[in-house]
């Protein structure tokens, strides 16, 4: 919901120093790997009850994922990169709740589990609709220049990470969060399959 106000603001930004980083001949693949491991660099600190690492870890790794995007820009992009950015956002993703849920699996066992199986039918019905819009020849720039069909809703990326981050800030609190966030990951995703519905039906 954030995603498409937020881009025409940091854009600019990314898209400089993703220049920068083109001109010294790093590849915007480079950065992706290196956002991941900062993010599950992340996950391991939380893991271990290291909450302010894990948020700096987060940010930074997030940063990267901005900047993959403007490297590759910058340098031409390819499909290949595309599908590693994607695969490794899931990844990490996938990793922060599983982070909370190690770190106390008694407590937050339940709500963690809860919580990645709302991302699960969230992702599908994301990489979902995108394959078929793919071969419907739909094209969106919604969300910027995306190698995949960027489909908004309720809750995108710059809501989960500001949901981590809170995470971080208030580790005590994960379960109230973690049940409340995950209701709504599936409202998204429940009306991500009802325009898929309208969109894809004939």
């Amino acid at each position: 919901m954030l995603d498409r106000h937020l881009r025409p603001l940091i854009d600019p930004s990314l898209d400089r120093m993703g220049g920068g980083i083109a001109r010294l001949g790093v590849g915007a693949n480079v950065v992706t790997l290196a956002g991941l491991a900062l993010g599950l660099a992340a996950a391991v600190a939380i893991a271990l009850g290291a909450f302010w690492t894990g948020l700096a870890l987060i940010l930074v790794s997030r940063l990267a994922d901005g900047l993959d995007g403007a490297v590759a820009r910058a340098r031409g992009g390819s499909d290949f990169g595309g599908y590693l950015d994607i695969t490794s956002d899931f990844l990490f993703y996938g990793a922060i709740p599983l982070a909370f849920v190690l770190h106390d699996p008694a407590a937050n066992g339940a709500a963690g589990a809860f919580l990645l199986a709302s991302f699960y039918y969230n992702g599908a019905t994301f990489l979902g609709f995108a394959v078929l819009a793919e071969k419907r020849g739909l094209t969106t720039q919604s969300h910027g220049s995306k190698a995949l069909y960027f489909t908004g809703g309720m809750l995108e990326g710059s809501e989960t990470i500001l949901f981590f981050v809170l995470l971080c800030l208030l580790p005590q609190h994960f379960v109230p969060m973690a049940w409340v966030f995950g209701a709504l990951c599936l409202v998204t995703a429940t009306a991500r399959v009802l325009l898929a519905r309208k969109v894809f039906r004939g």
